[in-house]
């Protein structure tokens, strides 16, 4: 291209690659089996990718207390920079004596594959309580987020990483786009800006809705669904993955969409995973993010527009990048088309509600979601996966 296109800043102002070039492979395997090993649970291996490939830049590793208890009570950095989810390394008190401050550790994948290393500058205990109450807002431990950092080991260990190497995602291979090529991406179709969607659900009506009205604001859409760990309840990857193939073929203007993979790990955190989730598509160069209803929540722990306001709780230029808020979207059976309050005149009856939650029940009730809710070829490939028959 004859004139380059200013792409957003990396959150932090530099993008993070913390990937092994072949001389610093090398000798990480040359020392491995001298090293003290340290094995990751799923959630800490993709934090491990994340962060090495720059999606949670600024971090270099895994957050020192200094960086951990003002995220916790305060959502910033040590250094002032806004940040709302703790990214920690969480071991029993046993491993954590395996290991000392100033030590080379090797890190294994739970299938105890050699992935990465941690330069451990730090070991540190945490109140897990004040943890859940603060990022959570709750401490109760039926809440999956909440669940996860009781379950923890009572040790954060903290120091930058090394991954050795960027393997495929085998289930993906095609859309593993790294923040480093969507923006490349993005400077080549000469997209000003971008807008980022998250999402963990199957896309349904709603989500078609809100996307394509931000659509009509920006130059191109990232269509980026979460696929490290979620619930067990929730829809797997792969159908979702299919799901969004179907709606871009079909319903979607295909120039104007780029689909990739996010490979982090759901917290449920709600409005502070809201922020957390517009931070990293910052680090894959979107311009705006799109907030819609119950952003990353779960059960009835945040209000409905919870996710939504906490932006206001930032100055603009601190984030770096814009929020689009969406009212609930629904089928309006006056109007017949997707509406929310702003646009429809109709009645609460005159209003059928979606949301993923409610696609799900349908389908482990063995019904298929209607039109109103789904698209009848996302229904359908929703049904083939859930081995729900479908009437010709």
């Amino acid at each position: 291209m004859s004139h380059q296109i200013e792409t957003i800043a990396a959150h932090g102002g530099q993008l993070i690659n913390r990937i092994c070039s072949a001389e610093q492979k090398q000798e990480f395997l040359d020392k491995a089996d001298h090293l003290p090993r340290i094995q990751l649970d799923e959630r800490a291996f993709s934090d491990l990718v994340m962060i090495a490939i720059g999606g949670f830049s600024p971090l270099t590793g895994f957050m020192e207390k200094a960086d951990y208890d003002r995220v916790v009570n305060e959502m910033y950095l040590a250094n002032g920079l806004p940040w709302s989810i703790p990214v920690t390394l969480s071991v029993s008190e046993e491993v954590a004596d395996t290991v000392k401050e100033g030590d080379l550790v090797r890190l294994d994948d739970a299938s105890d594959r050699f992935v990465g290393v941690m330069q451990l500058t730090q070991k540190y205990t945490y109140d897990k309580m004040h943890e859940a109450l603060h990022v959570y807002r709750t401490n109760e431990e039926k809440h999956p987020g909440v669940a996860v950092v009781y379950q923890q080991g009572a040790v954060n260990l903290a120091g930058p990483i090394w991954l050795l190497q960027r393997d495929a995602d085998p289930r993906f291979p095609t859309y593993q786009i790294d923040p480093v090529e969507s923006r490349a991406l993005f400077q080549e179709k000469g997209w000003k800006t971008v807008v980022g969607f998250q999402t963990r659900n199957p896309i349904h009506r709603a989500h078609e809705y809100i996307i394509k009205c931000a659509m009509e604001v920006v130059d191109g859409l990232f269509l980026h669904p979460l696929v490290g760990a979620t619930k067990s309840d929730d829809i797997a990857a792969d159908v979702r993955m299919n799901c969004y193939e179907i709606m871009l073929e079909h319903y979607f203007p295909r120039d104007r969409v780029i689909l990739a993979i996010n490979p982090a790990a759901m917290r449920y955190a709600g409005p502070r995973e809201a922020i957390f989730h517009a931070l990293v598509r910052k680090n894959y160069g979107c311009t705006h993010f799109i907030v819609g209803r119950d952003h990353a929540g779960v059960g009835d722990y945040y209000g409905t527009y919870d996710a939504q306001h906490i932006f206001d709780e930032f100055k603009p230029e601190e984030l770096g990048i814009t929020p689009l808020k969406f009212e609930h979207a629904f089928y309006c059976t006056r109007t017949q088309q997707m509406a929310t309050t702003k646009t429809s005149p109709s009645l609460p009856e005159e209003r059928v509600h979606l949301s993923g939650t409610k696609v799900r029940e349908m389908l482990r009730r063995g019904e298929l979601p209607p039109p109103e809710f789904s698209r009848p070829k996302v229904a359908a490939e929703l049904a083939k996966a859930m081995q729900i028959p479908v009437e010709a």
